[in-house]
């Protein structure tokens, strides 16, 4: 028969394996590791062999002994064919399902909690441009074309790279020739927006004043109806003619003396 080829890559490691060997090894305890270190899931039941540093698969998980599949210490198909030494090592499975997973669910809330301690700076900005400096955009058709223009003949005569010349365009001369199309094109609509939003705003105008007129022009005449009535109500009450005359609001001459003077009113001075 002719002989097998030994295998140069490291084989695939299946979660049940068909060996009867232990490995001579003290069993590995669960519970000296930590809650990330294994799974108990029933269907993926693992652990990180200490010797390799791996997942490997725990075979027996709900039998009566628990030991580590064989396994390779490369990766499956890549690396070489070395054995571990950690191969059908027993598991002592002292730690309960429910309590690993409790664990980990406090670990993982714990983690979501934490702030990474490095600091983050965000880029400072770049310093505004001076308004004295600052070039106005232009708002119509005319006043595209003058920029235009008025860049042309300093591009021209500038020794910059990829200055205007010809045909070619720089991407300033190129945004202010786009401008000045644009402006062209859409300059009747927008000036007949501006001229009908001039007409509303003349008609509101109008209107705000008319009945701002109308409104001050109602108040004062209630407020002269109130006081005539007012004064229709005093004179009303009043009975006898000493009343009327003070409710009467004339002017006195002086060196005058009332009409109406009180009895027994001594008139000369001791």
């Amino acid at each position: 028969m002719p002989a097998s080829t030994a295998e140069s890559t490291a084989r695939y490691r299946r979660s049940r394996a068909r060996s009867r060997n232990i490995s001579p090894r003290p069993a590995l305890v669960v519970s000296t590791l930590k809650p990330h270190q294994y799974d108990l899931r029933p269907s993926c039941a693992s652990l990180i062999c200490p010797d390799c540093k791996t997942w490997v698969p725990i075979t027996g998980i709900k039998a009566k002994k628990q030991k580590l599949v064989p396994h390779d210490t490369g990766v499956a198909g890549k690396d070489a064919a070395v054995r571990c030494k950690g191969s059908n090592r027993l598991v002592t499975v002292n730690v309960a399902f429910e309590e690993w997973q409790g664990l980990v669910e406090v670990g993982g809330a714990e983690t979501d909690g934490r702030r990474s301690a490095r600091q983050h700076y965000k880029p400072l900005p770049a310093p505004a441009k001076p308004v004295t400096k600052m070039t106005p955009a232009p708002v119509n058709a005319a006043n595209a074309l003058n920029a235009y223009r008025d860049h042309l003949k300093k591009c021209r005569i500038s020794s910059a790279a990829g200055r205007c010349g010809g045909t070619h365009r720089c991407s300033d001369g190129a945004r202010l020739a786009a401008l000045y199309e644009q402006l062209q094109r859409t300059q009747p609509h927008h000036d007949r927006e501006r001229k009908q939003e001039a007409q509303v705003d003349a008609l509101l105008t109008r209107y705000r004043s008319t009945t701002a007129a109308k409104k001050t022009a109602a108040e004062w005449a209630k407020h002269r109806e109130a006081m005539a009535d007012a004064r229709q109500a005093t004179a009303k009450r009043s009975g006898t003619a000493v009343e009327e005359a003070n409710n009467t609001c004339r002017n006195r001459q002086s060196g005058t003396v009332s009409d109406f003077r009180g009895p027994g009113l001594p008139l000369l001075t001791a």
